[in-house]
């Protein structure tokens, strides 16, 4: 399995109305300074929710260190994940913050 088949596995066990970031999935994938390059992973997503699909990736679930929304969110921009995310139950706060204490996911 590739580094990008890894990340998609990852993500797809985040639970609905949890969110995990780059950097926890870059370290479950094997590579603990490779959140840059879950991102590039994430952008490149060919099963993304938003198209539905056998087995999607959630990729809206990914956010950063800070809990922040991707301000390039390739699936329809940061108002589109911050909708996504919300019809979840994650509250997102003013400036498109997710609370990771609260949020953040517990494998």
């Amino acid at each position: 399995m590739n580094f990008n088949q890894r990340v998609y596995e990852i993500v797809r066990r985040v639970p609905r109305g949890q969110v995990i970031s780059y950097g926890q999935v870059a370290f479950l994938a094997g590579s603990p300074r490779g959140a840059r390059a879950v991102g590039w992973a994430l952008h490149h997503n060919p099963y993304p929710w938003v198209m539905g699909g056998e087995n999607p990736v959630p990729c809206h679930r990914v956010v950063n260190r800070e809990g922040r929304l991707a301000p390039e969110f390739a699936f329809g921009g940061p108002e589109e994940q911050r909708r996504l995310l919300e019809g979840e139950g994650v509250e997102v706060g003013d400036g498109g913050c997710v609370d990771m204490k609260r949020y953040g996911v517990k494998f």
